[in-house]
């Protein structure tokens, strides 16, 4: 991966400014306003009817706290601001969340990046459009396609048979697709993979502007790259429009907790995206979870935060180089990957039933486990003794002979689509419920994506194959379009 933007600008160089510019400042407006908040308690007659915990199960008061409980608000009251329009402190959060990640325009957003992906889906397509996007992505990308009625164009990301898992989408091809079918307006892909392997946006966004296409990344899984040179450079700076970040994932904000940028000279207008936030997302936002991501914004730009993001990269590095000591066991390597997101695989066992070893007999869990491994996140909350601990017990593991049986069991689907009908107009046919081993043949009327990582086995408008059975062992009947 190289580091140049272009040929006079280092992106290095752009990191190390943004953070200079913070080492002096812990400013904090959210957060500051969330402490007065619950500093000068006043007597309260609205929602939330908990008022400051004194009407919840006391259960619940034990689990949480009074603390959490105080401050659970929406953004109406006490000069905390508004989200739609974003007034006041939370204004003041966004504006400095934006000048962190280098981006025009960010919007902290309280569902997740499914409301992020669901507006910029809204937002920006129409049943006239066509989308180019990566059969990788999020099933909420096509939940909000689903709402536009954009047609979906699908470009099928490298396949790591190896690993059964994804990797990264070769530009070239994403310039077949717009070479050949000049109706596309909008390519969106996902960078990284939900393993950690990344394409190369840079002349993915080359091509796109030579078309003429827009381009929007789905970064969700990406949103530390802003914060260290050792980690790959974020599409908000390689060309991407519009760009989209799970800070709860990774970047130490709370479960729903994201952001949507705008990158500089962007093709899309602002107030698009913010009416179709208005439109889509809650109107009680959660004050806990926008000052959360006030506050983790606040320390990886931090020199705390650098030393905890130091710390991930160390503990990812110490991990690969013990690993290979490690018989039995294989991490991959042979790809562009973010070092921090760590695919293994252990000989004689599925990436499921390691993942059960390790949480059974070593009280360890893993972000998530696939036909073949499984995926180890080095988070900024991780300590080196932790990572010490896991190598040791895949070591263990990995001296032990163990009487497993193989079960046809899937989650990773890697079968190249059939599509006969659009996406919209086969979610709203006329549908009937039957038994899965029925279905073959038939046309499918619903999203089936298994979560982690939310990739679609099945879509609306896709033929139903024999292939896709191993993957649907949660499914007893599927929902199909009634002929």
């Amino acid at each position: 991966m190289s580091n140049i933007l272009d040929d006079k600008i280092s992106f290095k160089s752009i990191k190390d400014n943004i953070l200079d510019r913070f080492s002096h400042s812990n400013e904090t407006p959210l957060l500051d306003a969330m402490m007065n908040y619950k500093k000068q308690p006043m007597t309260g007659f609205h929602i939330p009817g908990h008022n400051r915990g004194m009407g919840v199960n006391p259960k619940f008061m034990d689990l949480v706290g009074q603390n959490v409980l105080n401050i659970d608000t929406t953004d109406e009251f006490d000069n905390l601001g508004t989200l739609h329009p974003a007034t006041g402190a939370i204004a003041k959060a966004q504006e400095l969340a934006a000048l962190a990640y280098g981006a025009s325009k960010t919007f902290f957003v309280t569902g997740g990046s499914t409301i992020a992906n669901l507006a910029l889906a809204f937002a920006l397509t129409s049943p006239t459009d066509e989308v180019l996007i990566g059969r990788n992505c999020h099933r909420s990308v096509l939940t909000g396609l689903i709402i536009s009625g954009a047609k979906v164009n699908w470009v099928i990301p490298k396949k790591l048979k190896d690993w059964a898992i994804f990797g990264n989408i070769e530009a070239q091809e994403i310039e077949n697709k717009l070479k050949n079918n000049r109706n596309i307006k909008l390519v969106w892909i996902t960078n990284p993979t939900y393993e950690g392997v990344y394409s190369d946006i840079k002349k993915i966004a080359q091509i796109c502007k030579q078309y003429k296409v827009a381009l929007i990344v789905d970064e969700a899984h990406g949103c530390l790259w802003n914060f260290n040179s050792k980690l790959p450079t974020s599409a908000l700076h390689l060309g991407a429009d519009a760009v989209v970040h799970s800070l709860h994932k990774t970047g130490g904000a709370m479960t729903q907790a994201s952001m949507l940028h705008l990158a500089k000279n962007s093709k899309f207008e602002a107030e698009k995206i913010e009416h179709a936030l208005k439109l889509l997302h809650t109107t009680s936002p959660s004050l806990l979870l926008l000052s959360s991501l006030d506050a983790a914004r606040a320390n990886l730009t931090s020199a705390l935060g650098q030393e905890m993001l130091n710390r991930a990269i160390e503990n990812a590095q110490y991990f690969r180089k013990e690993a290979k000591n490690i018989e039995k066991l294989s991490v991959l390597s042979e790809v562009d990957f973010d070092v921090t997101k760590i695919f293994i695989k252990m000989k004689g066992l599925t990436g499921l039933q390691l993942e059960y070893i390790l949480e059974q007999d070593y009280k360890i869990e893993v972000e998530s486990a696939s036909d073949e491994g499984l995926l180890i996140l080095s988070n900024i909350g991780n300590t080196r003794e932790e990572f010490e601990y896991l190598i040791n017990s895949l070591k263990d593991i990995s001296s032990k002979k163990y009487d497993v049986t193989q079960k046809n069991v899937k989650i990773m689907p890697l079968i190249d689509p059939e599509i006969v009908m659009n996406l919209r107009e086969a979610y709203f046919a006329p549908k009937e419920s039957i038994d899965k081993f029925e279905a073959i043949g038939r046309i499918s009327s619903e999203v089936v994506a298994l979560c982690p990582p939310g990739i679609s086995i099945l879509l609306p408008g896709e033929i139903i194959k024999k292939e896709h059975l191993p993957y649907l062992f949660t499914y007893e009947k599927l929902e199909v379009i009634k002929e």
